[in-house]
């Protein structure tokens, strides 16, 4: 089966309270598309932290001396800076326009994914990441499920950049239903070598496919359907596509 992605129309301006799995539902209706069994559904991440209320007023944040700091460091407005350290374990890296920290949820990010783009009219709203993406996804997924009688995948995706390349690509942050890595360690090639080291982050490669769908201005399209995931369905979280840090070269 062919993989094909196909990015829902209709999805209208997300609001605190909306019911993200009513709204997607919705749009497969006048799409003309009929979910089935193994097909898997991607989130932007703006959307779902719009619908959880993850919108912060920065004339409400105070900033800590830690955060004085850090903006004298990066350039960045002192309640931003204020926020990023809130939402971080820790900051790894600063220079002039650019904090990298470890995320709560244990990803290296920038600024600690905190949005400001396509996010209010005012400059003043930045916006959160979801607190716990694996659960929002399982939970949309739940609903879905019990609607169609389908046994289908979530993901959540944000734009992040790589430690090795320029530009950024759609990583997923939360998962449901789907393998995040695909170990296929064992296995042989066309010539018959046995694979040593290859594990497939299958999440990834699909988050950012669905990306590039999905447009990075003013789409207006932050959710796709897709079918013909060449790897079968399972229950899967974002742990899995999170580097160990004695691994890590860059830390």
């Amino acid at each position: 089966m062919p993989l094909t992605l196909t990015p829902l129309q209709d999805i209208p301006l997300i609001k605190p309270g909306d019911d993200l799995a009513g709204i997607i539902l919705r749009a497969l209706e006048l799409s003309s598309l009929q979910l089935e069994t193994g097909d898997i559904i991607v989130l932007a991440q703006k959307i779902v932290s719009k619908a959880e209320g993850r919108l912060v007023n920065l004339a409400t944040v105070s900033p800590s001396p830690a955060a004085l700091e850090l903006s004298a460091k990066s350039g960045k407005d002192p309640r931003l800076a204020e926020l990023i350290l809130q939402e971080s374990n820790m900051v790894l890296r600063t220079r002039l326009g650019s904090v990298i920290v470890e995320h709560h949820l244990g990803f290296v990010c920038a600024n600690a994914g905190i949005d400001q783009s396509n996010v209010a009219a005012s400059s003043e709203w930045v916006l959160l990441l979801p607190k716990d993406p694996d659960k929002s996804a399982a939970e949309i997924r739940t609903k879905i499920e019990e609607a169609t009688g389908k046994q289908i995948g979530v993901m959540i995706i944000d734009s992040h950049g790589r430690a090795w390349r320029i530009g950024t690509v759609g990583t997923t942050i939360g998962l449901s239903g789907i393998p995040g890595a695909v170990d296929l360690r064992g296995q042989t090639d066309l010539s018959g070598y046995t694979l040593q080291t290859t594990v497939v982050g299958a999440a990834d490669e699909l988050a950012a496919a669905a990306s590039l769908v999905m447009g990075q201005a003013a789409e207006g399209t932050p959710v796709v359907h897709v079918r013909g995931f060449p790897y079968p369905l399972r229950e899967g979280s974002l742990k899995e596509l999170l580097r160990p840090k004695e691994q890590d070269m860059f830390r």
